[in-house]
């Protein structure tokens, strides 16, 4: 009797519990909603390329320096001076011509002159000079010459005569400064060189593309 009765207990026991389990496994698990997908929007337009950097036209005096330097040697005394005074007058140029020149003159000279003219904007090409010169001009010299050009906006305007009234006196280190101008273009000779030649001079240059014998 009492085996049957605990029987029973535990069968009834098992039948109360059978609800609650079943409750809990109905319980819906929350989950979190996630929002549909959004219609991907138009394409972003492609960035503009970059604008190409823009030569500068002329050249800096930093440059210009360099480049004398590479003629006559770096930190020949009173070079930096005087292509400074040139900047200070003139401002930058566009163009310089680095070459020899020989010369002779004895109240008549000639002079002869090739080497290269370096455009910022047109490159380099080899240039030729002769000329004249009349006046109180003696000794003779050879020289290495750096010329700064200002206003050549065409490389073939260098190729024409350009009159000079020079006062021709070696300053610090033998550098001396001509001036050479036609219409607006002006020519700025620096040369350190052998030889005397003194005194006021005047003449002019014809700038070829090929050397020349006869200076006319």
């Amino acid at each position: 009797m009492r085996q049957s009765t605990r029987s029973a207990m535990l069968v009834l026991a098992a039948v109360l519990a059978m609800p609650a389990a079943a409750q809990t496994a109905d319980v819906p698990v929350t989950e979190t909603a996630i929002p549909p997908s959004q219609p991907a929007g138009p394409a972003a337009a492609d960035a503009p390329p970059p604008l190409p950097v823009k030569a500068e036209p002329t050249f800096a005096e930093d440059d210009v320096l360099g480049a004398a330097e590479d003629v006559f040697g770096k930190g020949a005394e009173g070079l930096g001076e005087l292509i400074r005074q040139t900047f200070s007058k003139y401002g930058q140029p566009n163009a310089y011509i680095v070459g020899r020149e020989v010369s002779a003159a004895f109240g008549i000279g000639l002079r002869y002159g090739s080497g290269i003219v370096f455009h910022k904007i047109e490159g380099q090409q080899p240039v030729h000079w002769t000329g004249p010169s009349i006046g109180f001009d003696v000794g003779g010299d050879g020289s290495k010459t750096f010329a700064l050009v200002y206003n050549l906006d065409d490389s073939e305007d260098l190729f024409r005569r350009y009159p000079a009234a020079e006062g021709k006196a070696y300053l610090v280190g033998g550098f001396t400064a001509n001036y050479l101008q036609r219409d607006n273009v002006i020519i700025v000779p620096v040369k350190l060189g052998v030889g005397a030649r003194l005194g006021i001079n005047a003449g002019y240059l014809k700038f070829t593309h090929k050397g020349q014998i006869v200076p006319f």
